[in-house]
């Protein structure tokens, strides 16, 4: 005797269906063809039992049949694809993203790039690639670009500090080609790529690319011809940094870079140039001056790290006008010469875009400040760190004119500060500062009760980064006055440091310090290095910024310290973080 639901069956026409029927009559009709699948899957396995038919649809069953079967199949082996990137991420304690790959520092091996490698036909929607930072693929990255053909959407390709070498650098130009969207290439670090190595990228660049970054990779002037070929290939380049490559220029005639600088005319999308450490000489810098004119668009020029300019910045100066869209200009660590800062204040007036200037670590610049600070637009300069520019008290009196304005304040190493602080305080804008680097000030007691006074009322409410390291003549009393004063809820990097070779107790205001972290919830550094802590005040502290994940930098305990927390409590020994 037939069951029911054998009997309903045969009769698919009748008027009698059951609610079930009609349900998934609706939601057959309104599916798309996409949705088919766990619902085709649902819908076989009730027929089998119950005998629902489809409704009514008995012709072409099995052609839809067919094709299901190759969707579950392809839909499946997808699935298993997508499992095994999941997997394999998991081992290396990262986060299954379809679209963003970062793998820097997890020491790949050449077998782990091979899997990687193979699992990129199921990342079809690709766009970010970082293996940076694993030394151990350096040689075998064939084994990763002979598969980018199933990533071609990919947008960021980094392979920083892998120890590449020229037949990778090869590898990677015959592969380029695969990579159609490709806007950032980053091979950094990888000593490899000079020498020659890299004229294999050479072969089919990318047209889309628009970052290409190289730094400290050994680049010869050799390279830098070479490189300047790419450059004239890439029409929608916007960022070219070459720094920590000091052999670019070191050339008889300077031809490299010569062929370098000149293809910068074909770079009018250039925004971001980055030179520093590049050996750069006066007469490199009046092989550049002469591209200027051809870079309308450039924010951001660094120059910075380049002692064997000084007194050469003239042939460069006069050009910088060119630049009308000049926000940050970064000459710092260049011994910079009385008439390079004269010739550099003339055309100050001109970079009405400036927002960033830095001339730190040049001595000279200490004699120039009152007439920096009347050349800048100030209303709108946000860095103008003068660290290690030897202020002397008329100069730190004129910075003070630049201060209301600035998001960023860097006075360290700067002798002069010390005594004369609430000058610089005084000057700030509520809730405008970002970063107060104060760091070897000679700062005293009655500075650190100014700042507490400052903190008090608000004023440093947006402070994220507060440097007070290598102060050791400020007492216990200032330390205590600047921590109970609050204020300071949006501070992230805190440095309380002594200077090497010194070392102080901090007993005193430790307990004050203890009281203050809840005061302190964006608090991410802490640095307490050279200052001695008792055991008990050790644990509670380090406890304390356990539990936030906030890195704590001291010194570890001397060894009679260690024995005796040993002896106290097993939990002591742990290693602090």
């Amino acid at each position: 005797m037939e069951s029911a639901e054998g009997q309903r069956g045969r009769d698919g026409g009748s008027q009698r269906r059951s609610p079930l029927d009609v349900i998934m009559s609706q939601i057959r009709r309104k599916r798309t063809a996409s949705d088919r699948k766990p619902l085709g899957r649902l819908l076989s396995w009730s027929s089998d039992r119950t005998g629902i038919p489809e409704d009514g649809e008995t012709e072409g069953r099995e052609e839809r049949g067919q094709s299901s079967v190759a969707a579950d199949t392809t839909d499946g082996e997808r699935d298993v694809g997508w499992g095994r990137v999941r997997v394999f991420l998991q081992r290396l304690g990262k986060k299954a993203d379809s679209r963003s790959l970062r793998l820097a520092h997890c020491d790949l091996t050449a077998t782990d790039l091979l899997e990687l490698a193979t699992l990129l036909q199921f990342l079809p929607q690709l766009e970010e690639l970082d293996v940076s930072w694993n030394e151990l693929i350096g040689g075998c990255l064939e084994a990763l670009t002979s598969h980018l053909r199933h990533v071609g959407g990919i947008r960021a390709l980094k392979l920083c500090g892998c120890r590449l070498n020229a037949d990778d650098i090869t590898a990677l130009g015959e592969a380029l080609g695969c990579l159609p969207f490709l806007e950032s290439l980053d091979l950094s670090w990888n000593s490899g790529v000079g020498g020659g190595a890299l004229q294999g990228l050479l072969g089919k660049p990318p047209p889309s690319l628009r970052e290409l970054h190289l730094v400290s990779c050994q680049l010869t002037a050799a390279d830098a011809t070479v490189l300047g070929g790419m450059v004239s290939a890439l029409h929608r380049l916007c960022v070219l940094d070459v720094s920590c490559n000091p052999q670019l220029t070191q050339e008889v005639d300077g031809g490299g870079f010569r062929a370098l600088t000149s293809s910068l005319c074909h770079a009018a999308s250039l925004t971001t140039l980055r030179l520093q450490a590049c050996g750069l000489t006066a007469d490199s810098l009046e092989a550049l001056s002469g591209s200027l004119h051809c870079l309308p668009s450039v924010r951001e020029l660094d120059l910075s790290c380049n002692k064997s300019l000084s007194g050469g910045l003239e042939r460069l100066s006069l050009h910088l006008a060119h630049l009308t869209h000049l926000e940050s200009l970064d000459l710092h660590l260049c011994c910079l010469t009385h008439a390079d800062l004269e010739a550099l204040i003339q055309v100050l007036p001109s970079l009405t875009a400036l927002t960033e200037l830095d001339v730190s670590s040049n001595k000279e610049a200490g004699g120039v400040v009152h007439s920096l600070v009347s050349a800048l637009p100030l209303t709108q300069m946000r860095r103008l760190p003068l660290n290690s520019c030897s202020l002397n008290a008329e100069s730190f009196t004129a910075l003070a004119l630049a201060v209301p304005y600035l998001r960023s304040v860097d006075v360290s190493w700067c002798k002069v500060v010390g005594g004369r602080l609430a000058l610089l305080l005084d000057a700030l804008q509520p809730s405008v500062i970002l970063e107060l680097r104060l760091s070897s000030c000679d700062l005293t007691t009655d500075d650190l009760r100014h700042l507490a006074a400052v903190c008090r009322r608000g004023c440093l409410s947006s402070l994220r980064v507060l440097d007070l390291s290598y102060n050791g003549s400020v007492g216990d009393e200032g330390w205590s006055s600047l921590l109970a004063a609050g204020g300071l809820g949006s501070l992230e990097d805190l440095d309380l440091s002594l200077r090497p070779l010194t070392s102080a107790s901090c007993s005193v205001w430790l307990p004050t310090l203890l009281c203050a972290l809840p005061r302190l919830p964006a608090l991410t550094r802490l640095a307490l290095q050279r200052w001695t802590i008792g055991s008990q005040d050790r644990q509670q502290l380090s406890h304390g910024l356990r539990k936030r994940s906030v890195m704590l930098e001291w010194d570890p305990p001397n060894r009679d310290t260690a024995v005796a927390t040993n002896q106290e409590s097993p939990e002591e020994s742990r290693p602090e973080e």
